[in-house]
């Protein structure tokens, strides 16, 4: 798909969720059209990220549906419920909410608004992630040392498979955050590595392929490389309470 045809499916995208906007949800003050889609990088299987905000909600939701041939992942908010997810997003390092408001197209009646909004989840991303530091360091840091640790020794490639499928994520998050950077999920993780440090992003990648075939050892090496560069290996003296009510009575 060449660059004038990705536009093209861009703008019918984007008249599509104006269309699902005024015909779903009637009465929204407005929305962002937002996903791969709208930056022209998606393909005829990519869906539409639809963030809907009414005046007023009694609760959040969202919901999934195909609108006019697109695929649509909506999330129906008010301004209030919004924030309260943006702030999750953005405390949790991963700010899935802010990126689709901030870079989304807008929508529906009350344009003013809508900017104001999207202003702040655009200042929000801009100042970047809290740094990695106390809990939340010690957290991933275990885990990134636990599943390292199950790369140590001779195992099945089968199983090594598995171990990296569960570190690929932590490991990501270990890079990003640990650079004080916004870390991603699924596609995005490798996406913002390598927008980080192309060299870094060949090594993840190269050292995961080796480790989906059965060879873990250079996914130790990365592993235990980036664990010493961010406080170390942390598993002595690991501890994590359970809740107060994680109990029941039979």
């Amino acid at each position: 798909m060449d660059d004038i045809q990705k536009h093209i499916l861009a703008e019918r995208a984007v008249a599509a969720a104006r269309r699902a906007l005024a015909s779903r949800y009637a009465g929204a003050a407005f929305a962002y059209v937002s996903g791969s889609l709208i930056r022209g990088e998606g393909t005829a299987f990519s869906d539409i990220d639809l963030v809907v905000v009414f005046s007023s909600l009694e609760r959040a939701w969202r919901e999934s549906f195909t609108h006019e041939g697109f695929p649509v992942e909506a999330f129906v908010h008010d301004e209030e419920t919004l924030a309260y997810y943006i702030h999750a997003d953005t405390e949790s390092g991963c700010p899935v909410m802010a990126h689709m408001v901030a870079t989304g197209r807008v929508v529906g009646p009350d344009i003013e608004r809508a900017y104001i909004v999207q202003a702040r989840a655009a200042a929000m991303l801009a100042a970047g992630p809290k740094p990695l530091a106390g809990a939340r360091s010690d957290m991933l840091r275990y885990q990134v040392t636990d599943l390292a640790d199950d790369l140590r020794g001779t195992r099945p490639p089968e199983e090594i498979a598995a171990i990296a499928a569960q570190l690929y994520q932590k490991l990501a998050d270990l890079i990003l955050l640990g650079r004080d950077e916004w870390a991603g999920r699924g596609k995005w993780a490798p996406r913002l590595i390598s927008k980080l440090d192309a060299r870094l992003a060949a090594e993840f990648d190269a050292a995961f392929r080796l480790a989906a075939g059965g060879d873990g050892a250079r996914l130790l090496a990365l592993a235990d490389r980036e664990l010493a560069l961010h406080g170390g290996r942390y598993f002595e003296g690991f501890r994590q309470e359970a809740p107060l009510e994680a109990r029941r009575v039979e």
